[in-house]
């Protein structure tokens, strides 16, 4: 893979110069407070802007949060991310109140060298995620007037076609940033040819969100260890009862098909914990997985099958884990979750955190992060090149 660098830019000087910014500081707002409740996506890219501002940049930050639907919406505002932003910088970010207009055309004139700025959120503007590729050149242009050169550092949007990732890197000089730079080489270590035996734990919701990344990994993994919701339509594909348990019955015939295929290397839980109801208070047993009742559902893996993936993973040397086991917000159905983090960070091997849910899973359940080998901030983008996927951000800095 041929893509230039932040260390390649930096080499060619850019004091003075323009320097545009697509980060991923798509980060989780509690909705009472409006307050981040998660900074990891922010401190992610502090050393690709420390480095820029460090050479006498001038700094323009550009990034999306949430889904608003186009136009702006004061709720997905990144008003508070340049708050925090300079807090972890330790200098003022110049805060634009637009992406393209007035404010932003003014707060990036006004720049002194070293100084950053960050932009109003990307999709306010309908041209960020529009198919149209006339409108959504339109919007890039007017981004790409705000630089002098490009570095993409946002790996969780790398896997869109969106304006700010795939159009603006064809009108401007660009580059990898430090954080982008980092997850490619990482998940590369992945797909060609990891140290073994090489384990991957899957957990989430949907086996329709993983299908693909299965499939994918199958031939390649020594053993996969699926947990979390997704479970259920696997053990259903056995002939068992899962109650209410969350269930995708068109899938059930696929990993029917999928366990016969895997040779063993598909383990599924043996024990579960069951609940009244999706509640956080819900009355709640570990029972067999041959024993659940059809009036309760299942909402974390048990203590004998964390025992069995434990022991799985000891023998591991490179990990790959994307999805929790249960539902970890929930303090009572966090355990499984839990154990499988910890036995992954006891394990003598490479581990990746991949992104999303496992990430948030991490910080949530105030593990060490320094314990994982790498934790990437892009879960959708993580799993796209693990299937083998183009990944529109990652082909644009090829160009």
């Amino acid at each position: 893979m041929s893509i230039r660098t932040l260390d390649d830019l930096l080499a060619e000087g850019v004091s003075g110069r323009r320097v545009l910014v697509r980060a991923d500081l798509n980060v989780p707002l509690d909705k009472q407070t409006g307050d981040i409740t998660d900074d990891g996506r922010i401190r992610a890219v502090l050393p690709t802007l420390g480095a820029l501002v460090e050479a006498g940049a001038k700094v323009v930050v550009c990034s999306h949060l949430g889904r608003p639907k186009g136009t702006p919406d004061p709720q997905f505002s990144l008003s508070p991310v340049a708050a925090r932003l300079g807090e972890l910088l330790g200098a003022p970010v110049h805060f634009a109140t637009d992406t393209v207009g007035d404010s932003a055309r003014s707060t990036v004139a006004d720049l002194a060298d070293g100084q950053v700025a960050l932009l109003e959120n990307l999709r306010f503007n309908a041209g960020e995620t529009s198919k149209d590729e006339a409108e959504r050149g339109a919007f890039a242009d007017q981004l790409a007037a705000f630089g002098d050169a490009y570095v993409d550092d946002a790996f969780g949007a790398v896997h869109r076609k969106h304006a700010s990732v795939y159009d603006v890197p064809a009108r401007l000089p660009h580059v990898a940033g430090r954080l982008v730079l980092r997850e490619v080489e990482v998940l590369s270590k992945l797909t060609s040819e990891p140290e073994r035996p090489y384990v991957v734990v899957l957990g989430g919701s949907k086996v329709s969100d993983k299908l693909a990344v299965i499939e994918a990994l199958l031939p390649t993994v020594d053993r996969l260890l699926i947990g979390g919701g997704m479970c259920f339509t696997f053990l259903k594909a056995q002939g068992l009862e899962v109650g209410t348990s969350l269930l995708e019955k068109d899938m059930v015939e696929t990993c029917r098909n999928l366990l016969e295929r895997s040779e063993g290397k598909i383990m599924l839980p043996v024990d579960v914990v069951v609940a009244d109801a999706f509640a956080p208070d819900a009355a709640h047993d570990t029972v067999r997985v041959d024993g659940i009742p059809s009036h309760r559902l299942g909402l974390d893996v048990g203590p004998e099958t964390v025992a069995g993936f434990a022991a799985a993973l000891s023998q591991a040397k490179t990990i790959f884990w994307n999805g929790p086991m249960g539902v970890f917000e929930m303090a009572a159905f966090a355990a499984g979750t839990r154990g499988i983090a910890e036995a992954i960070t006891k394990a003598d091997a490479f581990s990746v955190v991949g992104g999303g849910d496992s990430a948030a899973a991490v910080r949530a359940l105030g593990l060490d992060e320094s314990s994982f080998g790498h934790i990437s901030t892009g879960g959708g983008a993580s799993l796209e090149y693990l299937e083998g996927k183009t990944l529109p951000g990652i082909a644009a800095l090829e160009n």
